[in-house]
C-alpha cells in the first residue's frame, strides 16, 4: 500500500438517531463492545493504514476521551486545534477540531495543512464494508483522477410482493440488493487536487464539489459488490449490532 493515512469526517450530529447522539456523536455508536468508528479505523489498520485524521465537531470531547481513556498511549501531543496521539503498534490518531457547523467539505478542507500527502484515503464516520483497500487504491492509480468514489448497492430494506387481483400473495421475495442501484459508500482516494474544489467551510463536499469533479470527468467509481452499510438510523445500528453478533467482524479481511 502506498497510501498511509486517511480522513475520517466524525463531526456531525446524526440528528436522525434521536437519543443515541443527544450525548455523544454519531461515530461513537458502539456496534458490540466498541464505536463504529473504531471498526472503520481497523478496517484500514488491516491493509496498513495507520495514520488517522479524525474530523471532529459535535461533541468532540467524547472522541478524544475515549481514546485517551481506553488506549495505553506511546506519546501524546496537545496542540491548538489538534491533539496527536501514538497509540498500540504505532498507530498515529490526529484528532483536530474542525467546527461545530461545518459541512463535509469544509472538514476536509481544514485538514489541508495537515494532510500533505498527494494521495489519501477518506471516509466517514458512520459505515463499514468489506473492502479491499488495495484493490481500491490500484483502482485509483489506473484511472489517474481527482477523486475515485466507492459505489455500493444500498442494503434492501423491503421484500416484494407479487399480488394476484384478488389480493392474493403469488410471490414473494426478499428484494435483491444488488438491483437497487449505485449509491455513494464513502471510502474515497483523493488526490491533493480536490482541496481546489473546496471553497470554504460550509462547502457540502457531496454536492458542488463532486458534481463538478463529476462534470470534468474527474472522478471514477470503484464498484463495491459486497457488505456495505452506514448508520442513519435506529433501525440500521440494531440491524448492525445483529449481524455483529453473529458474525464478528466480518467485514475485515484478513
Amino acid at each position: 500500500m502506498e497510501i498511509k493515512k486517511v480522513i475520517i469526517l466524525a463531526g456531525g450530529m446524526g440528528t436522525r438517531l434521536g437519543a443515541f447522539t443527544q450525548y455523544s456523536p454519531k461515530p461513537m455508536i458502539k456496534i458490540g463492545s466498541k464505536p463504529i468508528l473504531i471498526h472503520i479505523m481497523k478496517i484500514f489498520i488491516t491493509f496498513g493504514v495507520k495514520q488517522f485524521y479524525i474530523a471532529l465537531g459535535y461533541k468532540s470531547e467524547v472522541i478524544i476521551n475515549y481514546f485517551l481513556n481506553n488506549y495505553k498511549y506511546k506519546k501524546i501531543e496537545f496542540k491548538k486545534n489538534i491533539k496527536k496521539i501514538i497509540i498500540n503498534n504505532n498507530i498515529e490518531v490526529n484528532l483536530i477540531y474542525t467546527g461545530k457547523n461545518s459541512m463535509t467539505g469544509g472538514r476536509i478542507l481544514k485538514l489541508k495543512n495537515y494532510v500533505d500527502d498527494n494521495n489519501f484515503f477518506m471516509t466517514y464516520g458512520d459505515g463499514i464494508a468489506d473492502i479491499n483497500l488495495k484493490k481500491l487504491e490500484e483502482f485509483h492509480y489506473k484511472n489517474n483522477k481527482i477523486a475515485t468514489v466507492t459505489a455500493v448497492h444500498p442494503p434492501a430494506r423491503f421484500g416484494q410482493l407479487k399480488i394476484n387481483k384478488s389480493n392474493e400473495v403469488l410471490d414473494f421475495k426478499e428484494k435483491p440488493q444488488i438491483n437497487l442501484g449505485w449509491i455513494n459508500g464513502g471510502f474515497f482516494v483523493l488526490n491533493r487536487k480536490v482541496f481546489n474544489y473546496l471553497k470554504d467551510y460550509k462547502t457540502v463536499f457531496e454536492k458542488e464539489p463532486l458534481e463538478l469533479l463529476s462534470n470534468k470527468k474527474m472522478m471514477v467509481a470503484y464498484k463495491h459488490h459486497n457488505f456495505w452499510q452506514c448508520i442513519d438510523t435506529r433501525r440500521d445500528r440494531d440491524s448492525l449490532n445483529n449481524l455483529y453478533k453473529k458474525n464478528g467482524s466480518f467485514w475485515i479481511k484478513n
